[in-house]
């Protein structure tokens, strides 16, 4: 079923039709996995899997791996290597091993190597998302909340091939059921980009997490938990114990970080913006358990009560906060943390908001947008760019665009630089529980080869961020090419 078809479902508009036996796409799937019924003694069943995967569009569809034995060397080109505010030229970028091994002046690089000839475009390091929602971004929130967490799963493995398509070979996922697509990913099942997760959201009673309807109040001790924490969406935590062995759980699960809602949200209907979320020791619960696994919180916070709560707790991460003042502001820089922070501006690109609660709370948080990027930049808080595009199928297409709006409030190199370098130096907060292990964002010697190729200049625009389909001519990550137009 395409996602056009289930939009029109989740809105009435068309029928829902249960069984789709007769489907081309469904029968050639079960041509597949039955032919490889007869070999599964001897492929351990994962060609079965990757086969029921296919028959959805979402298999792997690397271009070209490298030659064993070979470098691959990228040439002809100017790059912006993730740190430096200016397009570097006279090099040449040598890839071995899934790593970037040298930048050697032009011409002077390895003599038996695969060449892939860039034709004097831009080369920037893969773009990252510091706050994405990886299985809850190309759904409505009514079937997030209701639909058969299979389905979610499904329409998150094809929008992860779509992401990688966009250039973005990362993203810190900061709340879902995401370690099984990670897995994938990671697997070689299904592509798509490299994924930190925070695994369910960690949320008190009536905070941002919570998205129990009213009639399902009070919550006893012998109910069972909602749908959102059952499948992994949410967890809600009171008391600092609770709170401790919440976060346990997702570290347990596999967890790159920590992720706490610690104020009100625009999404959620029953929590005004203004409020604070989860009393200070029981932020501090989180941190320590966190920490006592070598990583970090990070915290879905608006408010300067709830910023500076959350930094007096030891959260390393403020996401969001565009309604921050310029003594929250301060204290961000002071303690080092870092400001995850997406350009909220009230526009097309916005999260469908059909209830007038959120869309009071979405204008409150545009109308902080501008003032919140200009203090941070002048008061020199470590930035990181991200989108949250949440519950709104088709959006994600407005990912790049989301990054391309930054230039508003920066020179674009420098807007660049929020997804690159500066986006990798926030993920290595993960310490230990970094699942790739090596530099990300950059162009340099050592770091993993997430490389892109555009037609465009970085230099002086980025709109060509938001013609992805067209302007991106290459995508590489880990040295494995999975599109090539050049």
């Amino acid at each position: 079923m395409c996602m056009t078809c289930c939009e029109a479902i989740e809105r009435g508009v068309a029928p829902i039709n249960p069984c789709l036996c007769g489907a081309p796409e469904t029968q050639a799937a079960m041509h597949r996995i039955e032919a490889d019924i007869s070999r599964r003694q001897f492929l351990g069943g994962s060609a079965a899997v990757i086969g029921m995967f296919a028959g959805f569009g979402l298999a792997p569809r690397e271009l070209r791996a490298q030659t064993p034995g070979r470098p691959v060397v990228l040439t002809n080109l100017r790059f912006f290597d993730g740190t430096t505010l200016s397009m570097q030229t006279g090099r040449d970028i040598v890839i071995e091993g899934g790593r970037i091994t040298g930048l050697p002046a032009t011409g002077t690089g390895p003599a038996e190597a695969d060449i892939i000839d860039c034709g004097g475009r831009s080369v920037t390091p893969g773009l990252i998302d510091c706050h994405w929602h990886a299985t809850l971004v190309s759904v409505s929130q009514i079937a997030a909340l209701t639909q058969d967490i299979a389905f979610v799963h499904l329409v998150a493995g094809q929008e992860a091939g779509a992401t990688l398509m966009r250039g973005f070979t990362t993203v810190r996922d900061t709340g879902g059921p995401v370690f099984g697509l990670k897995l994938a990913i990671d697997s070689g099942v299904v592509t798509g980009p490299r994924i930190f997760p925070s695994g369910a959201m960690i949320s008190q009673t009536s905070g941002h997490g919570d998205f129990r309807l009213l009639n399902t109040l009070p919550r006893m001790p012998g109910n069972a938990a909602d749908y959102t924490e059952q499948t992994g969406v949410a967890a809600i935590a009171d008391g600092a114990d609770d709170v401790l062995r919440r976060t346990r759980e997702q570290l347990m699960k596999g967890a790159s970080q920590i992720k706490i809602m610690a104020g009100g949200g625009v999404a959620s209907i029953y929590d005004p913006l203004d409020t604070a979320q989860f009393l200070q020791e029981e932020m501090e619960a989180a941190v320590r358990a966190a920490a006592d696994w070598g990583t970090y919180v990070c915290a879905h916070v608006y408010t300067p009560q709830g910023i500076q709560r959350s930094l007096r707790a030891g959260v390393k991460s403020i996401e969001h906060g565009q309604l921050a003042d310029l003594e929250s502001v301060r204290m961000m820089r002071e303690e080092g943390a870092w400001w995850s922070i997406q350009p909220f501006l009230q526009d097309e690109d916005s999260n469908p908001r059909s209830n007038p609660i959120q869309q009071q709370k979405a204008e409150e948080v545009a109308r902080g947008t501008v003032r919140a990027f200009e203090m941070g930049r002048s008061e020199g808080v470590n930035m990181a760019f991200g989108t949250d595009i949440l519950m709104n199928p088709g959006a994600s297409q407005s990912q790049g665009r989301q990054l391309a709006k930054l230039a508003r409030f920066m020179p674009p190199l420098e807007a660049l630089r929020m997804a690159t370098g500066k986006a990798a130096d926030l993920l290595a907060l993960s310490g230990p529980r970094d699942p790739y292990q090596g530099r990300l964002g950059v162009i340099a010697e050592g770091a993993h080869a997430d490389i892109l190729v555009w037609d465009g200049d970085p230099e002086t625009d980025l709109g060509f961020l938001d013609n992805s389909a067209n302007k991106l001519r290459l995508v590489m990550k880990g040295g494995r090419v999975f599109k090539e137009t050049l």
